[in-house]
């Protein structure tokens, strides 16, 4: 199934979800999303809970996220308490918050 795409002049306020999709953000969401993916991408940025079996990203996030396997690239800056069960940080990556990786 092919992503849906929140572009860089998108404003959403409320929650999001994909029943068996992707979501990538190039623009701002302010709310919960849910989805089988997400990824913020660089300028991008959500605040909320982000749930997901996997989530990259390379924006900004501040508030919880839970999923299975989480990416945050050189340019991510995450404020947010983690559980996943695995997750991978590039070198440069800003992040505050409690995480727990359960392997």
């Amino acid at each position: 199934m092919a992503n849906s795409v929140i572009e860089k002049d998108l404003i959403i306020d409320g929650n999001v979800s994909s029943g068996e999709g992707g979501i990538e953000i190039n623009g701002k969401v302010t709310g919960d999303i849910t989805a089988d993916s997400v990824f913020v991408q660089q300028g991008g940025s959500t605040k909320g809970k982000l749930s997901a079996k996997s989530i990259t990203i390379e924006g900004e996030h501040t508030g919880s996220l839970q999923c299975d396997d989480l990416k945050l690239g050189t340019t991510s800056k995450v404020h947010a308490n983690v559980t996943a069960k695995t997750m991978a940080a590039e070198s440069g990556v800003k992040m505050t918050g409690q995480i727990k990786v359960t392997g």
